[in-house]
């Protein structure tokens, strides 16, 4: 399993504006981005325990812990993927699979028993949710801007708007209010890397003050219910 440096920062929204128009002069836009500004709409339902062992597993700092989400973009439910994220202290690693709607509405409803596919990555969901009795937690969704540089495969994210589903998992129907789950005018940044950061990229972010911080958007949504 190769993991990747993952370091997260709260910015200001003066200042993330700064970093993204230093950033578009070196690094390109994601190509799968959507809209003018080249930022698009992620949606994730995630998964935990009835006693939210994954929630605790954040929040008391343990170092080897994953999660599972549904995720789709831009309200595109022709492109639904199943993930699995791995966390190892600052380092993370991922593993995906594209699957239907059909297919994520059966996982969120818990019938097992309708899924026919030989995915590993659903193979293992369906029998962590029967053994661990995962359900689902909370839906996050929030704006991103990305950057990608293919030295040592950067990618720089800034997510804004971040929005809490609260106690409503519906994933498909976010018209029943929730919740912002960062104060307004503020940004949060994420740097990802294989083995280095390039000097140029460090020197880019050290132009505006950054706070680091250990943000989890799914503990933060889940933290308000």
């Amino acid at each position: 399993m190769k993991y990747r440096y993952e370091i997260k920062y709260i910015l200001s929204h003066t200042d993330a504006l700064a970093l993204k128009q230093q950033l578009s002069a070196f690094l390109d836009k994601d190509k799968n981005a959507g809209g003018d500004d080249g930022s698009y709409i992620i949606t994730s339902l995630y998964f935990d325990t009835i006693d939210n062992v994954a929630y605790y597993e954040k929040m008391n700092g343990v170092l080897n812990r994953s999660k599972y989400r549904i995720r789709y973009y831009n309200d595109n439910y022709e492109f639904v993927r199943l993930e699995k994220k791995m966390k190892h202290n600052n380092m993370t690693s991922k593993k995906q699979v594209k699957i239907s709607k059909e297919i994520a509405d059966c996982l969120i409803a818990g019938q097992y028993e309708r899924i026919k596919s030989h995915s590993p990555l659903l193979q293992e969901f369906l029998g962590a949710m029967r053994i661990e009795r995962l359900v689902p937690s909370v839906v996050v969704r929030y704006r991103r801007t990305a950057f990608v540089h293919p030295v040592s495969d950067v990618r720089i994210t800034f997510d804004s708007m971040i929005h809490s589903g609260v106690y409503d998992t519906n994933l498909w129907n976010l018209e029943n209010g929730g919740y912002d789950i960062l104060d307004d005018g503020l940004e949060v940044l994420e740097v990802k890397y294989n083995e280095y950061l390039p000097s140029s990229i460090a020197g880019i972010l050290s132009t505006v003050p950054l706070r680091r911080e250990a943000v989890s958007k799914f503990a933060r949504c889940a933290n308000v219910k």
